[in-house]
């Protein structure tokens, strides 16, 4: 009697674990929907004609960037001759004017000054000045053609009769006071050089002496000026200015 039994609890067991519902998990798996199946690659004419339709606007990406670099590239061709053109006139202008500054300043009587750049000309034009001066303004009454061939040598022009008139009292008197006149210049400055003319600032000693009876030396100084001419080798003084006095 009670193993009949124990076999029919068993059998409602097995019974009831058979029914049963199924773990969680186990329902899961079993719900879960199938998997999707992977999708197919497209077929090769629907990637030549993606690849058709995607090359146009590739090659107008292209053209429009092309186009781009090569406005900035006609920009300065065409700006080029443009400038180039002005940099002519300023390079015309600029010559134009360096000519006429060129012009300006050889006609400007400080540049043609040659005792400011050459010094040659300069030594020579007082070393025949003062030879000059101190055999035209010298006067011995007992030898008087020494004057007389260093006025003829040594003056030209104006400066003749300019001479003449300043030794008129000494020649008047030479011969009754036996007077003798000797000048040296002790200096002189050369004020201007223009090719065959010059100008000179002179500083001279004098001195008056009279051998006669009763006589003496007076001395003095004189300062004057004289234009020269150059006549061949030699500085004529062609005109004789003294300070205070009209020539």
């Amino acid at each position: 009697m009670s193993t009949t039994r124990h076999l029919i609890n068993r059998q409602r067991r097995l019974v009831r674990s058979a029914t049963a519902p199924a773990p969680a998990a186990v329902r899961n798996a079993t719900d879960a929907p199938p998997p999707r199946p992977a999708p197919e690659p497209p077929p090769e004419s629907a990637r030549s004609a993606q690849s058709e339709e995607s090359a146009p606007a590739e090659s107008a990406e292209s053209a429009e960037s092309a186009a781009s670099a090569a406005r900035p590239r006609r920009a300065r061709a065409q700006a080029l001759p443009a400038a180039l053109c002005v940099l002519t006139v300023l390079l015309g202008g600029f010559a134009a004017w360096a000519g006429i500054e060129a012009s300006a300043l050889h006609d400007d009587p400080a540049v043609r000054n040659t005792a400011l750049t050459d010094v040659a000309r300069t030594t020579e034009v007082k070393g025949q000045v003062a030879d000059a001066v101190n055999a035209v303004f010298s006067y011995n009454y007992a030898a008087t053609a020494a004057n007389d061939r260093a006025v003829k040598d040594r003056l030209t022009g104006r400066a003749v009769a300019q001479h003449r008139e300043m030794l008129a009292t000494v020649r008047a008197k030479a011969a009754a006071q036996k007077l003798v006149l000797t000048t040296t210049v002790t200096e002189s400055g050369v004020e201007l050089i223009d090719g065959d003319r010059a100008r000179v600032l002179v500083f001279a000693d004098q001195s008056n002496t009279s051998t006669a009876s009763l006589g003496g030396t007076t001395f003095g100084a004189a300062m004057f000026a004289v234009d020269l001419v150059r006549m061949g080798d030699l500085w004529r003084i062609a005109n004789i200015e003294t300070f205070g006095a009209s020539s």
